[in-house]
């Protein structure tokens, strides 16, 4: 064991500790205030192990914290990624807060991901206690990845263009097995105008809204019927202003998933076509892009890299395959401009979005110590 993983070895209590105040921080994806707390303690965390690291503002979502640790070598980075926020909602971490049963912890986030971002914190604490890694790294702490990384993407894009390597802590899977493909996805909100009324007086005059989003529903659920590999899910819908009242307005969202890249542009216009068409009379609807995730394809580069971390979790006793998932991540977009990326490097964890959602506390060092094994091995070639 190298004097990386031994510093690692040595470093669960601390971990836990961090993990704690993470997991009893909310960070839903809209509470901005939430989001960036927990980034702040992120950064007092970094900034205490001796380590750069600077807040990136953003007006509408979860601010970006970039720690930098320098190399022993000039060359293209090694980026970190991970996401602070999670999908639940303010009060939840006072409501469910972390806790520890047998060899499993819980709490809101727990594995997606915060004990990602400990084990992302930890590494690059490692790395600037020991010499630096041989390339220099850069971790990327980003605040809205639940709903697409609409603010950002770019940033985490610009990131990947000027690295050499991407590891995204996303959970490891309930195999062990890191992730080698991801699938894409794109979600939407569609709003829908119609006209109010009275619903006894006068209902004939009326045009709901609600009806017409009704009827689009279903037309978008039958869409994996005619695209391959695909699943469309509305996962909220909203509208109407009273019981009494034709509705004039509705809205919903649209999770749309799919595998190709190729197949992207037809699926967006066959969501949009749904859109507007009208299944009600006089009634009209606008549908946008929220937030996007590309499919994550494995490159011969991005499959090397797979190898390296096989061959560093060999040598501390891990047997680590890869595995393609049917979710989406930030590495879809990392992999998409060419980086090699390996995604779900992080402790292995299970039941996200659930409040069973859990992580292995034997696998939090272990994992650590495999990334940074992996890390010691890259060279700028």
């Amino acid at each position: 064991m190298g004097s990386i993983a031994r510093w690692l070895d040595a470093r669960y209590d601390q971990m836990m500790e961090l993990l704690k105040e993470l997991v009893d921080q909310d960070s839903g994806s809209y509470d901005k205030s939430g989001v960036d707390a927990a980034g702040i303690i992120l950064q007092r965390f970094l900034i205490d192990q001796g380590i750069a690291c600077e807040r990136i503002s953003l007006p509408n979502q979860g601010d970006c914290f970039r720690a930098i640790v320098p190399g022993q070598t000039e060359g293209p980075p090694v980026m970190l990624l991970g996401h602070r926020d999670t999908v639940f909602p303010k009060g939840e971490a006072a409501r469910r807060p972390f806790g520890i049963a047998g060899d499993r912890a819980y709490g809101p986030g727990v594995a997606d991901m915060k004990a990602g971002l400990v084990m992302n914190a930890f590494v690059l604490a490692a790395f600037a206690a020991t010499g630096g890694a041989p390339l220099p790294l850069v971790g990327l702490f980003t605040g809205d990845e639940e709903i697409g990384s609409p603010g950002s993407r770019p940033l985490i894009e610009r990131e990947a263009r000027q690295a050499g390597y991407v590891f995204n802590a996303e959970p490891g899977r309930i195999s062990g097995n890191v992730v080698t493909g991801r699938r894409g996805g794109i979600f939407f909100r569609c709003d829908i105008a119609g006209k109010a009324a009275h619903a006894g007086l006068n209902f004939d005059e009326g045009r709901s809204s609600i009806l017409a989003v009704a009827r689009k529903i279903e037309r978008w659920m039958t869409l994996p019927q005619q695209f391959g590999g695909i699943t469309v899910n509305v996962g909220t819908v909203a509208g109407g202003i009273s019981v009494n009242t034709v509705a004039p307005h509705a809205t919903c969202d649209i999770d749309l998933r799919y595998e190709r890249l190729e197949d992207r542009d037809r699926l967006i216009a066959a969501v949009e076509a749904i859109a507007s068409q009208p299944s009600v009379d006089d009634t009209a609807a606008e549908i946008r892009i929220l937030g996007e995730f590309m499919p994550m394809t494995q490159s011969p580069a991005s499959k090397a890299l797979f190898e390296r971390y096989v061959r560093a979790a060999s040598a501390i006793g891990l047997d680590v395959d890869g595995e393609f998932t049917r979710s989406c991540a930030d590495s879809g977009l990392t992999a998409a401009v060419g980086t090699p990326t390996l995604c779900a490097v992080g402790p292995v964890g299970g039941k996200a979005h659930s409040p069973e959602e859990y992580v292995e506390l034997s696998t939090l060092v272990p994992r650590a110590q495999a990334l940074a094994l992996t890390i010691a091995a890259l060279t700028a070639d």
